[in-house]
């Protein structure tokens, strides 16, 4: 299995089937899950923090991303990620 690592750009599709840029902010295992938090790479450049949308992406068995399907998964990833942030900026 290939390893995601933080700063790394990918195309996705969005909802339009329009490529889209996104760099890897942040990589995190949760039971046994990859998870990564993306944001699209165009805000990133812009470098005002409000205003970057991150999005929370699995890394199934291949490599791969995928989309996080359940809520409470979600809710799950949202909140470990907020731990990591806080400790990074302490």
């Amino acid at each position: 299995m290939s390893k995601i690592e933080v700063g790394e750009i990918f195309s996705i599709s969005d909802e339009n089937d329009e490529e889209q840029e996104v760099e890897v902010l942040a990589s995190i295992n949760i039971e046994g899950i990859n998870y990564v938090a993306v944001a699209f790479v165009e805000d990133i450049q812009e470098e005002s923090d409000d205003d970057i949308d991150i999005f929370f992406l699995k890394v199934d068995q291949e490599g791969d991303l995928a989309a996080i399907e359940s809520d409470e998964e979600f809710e799950k990833v949202s909140v470990k990620f907020d731990e990591i942030m806080d400790e990074e900026e302490e």
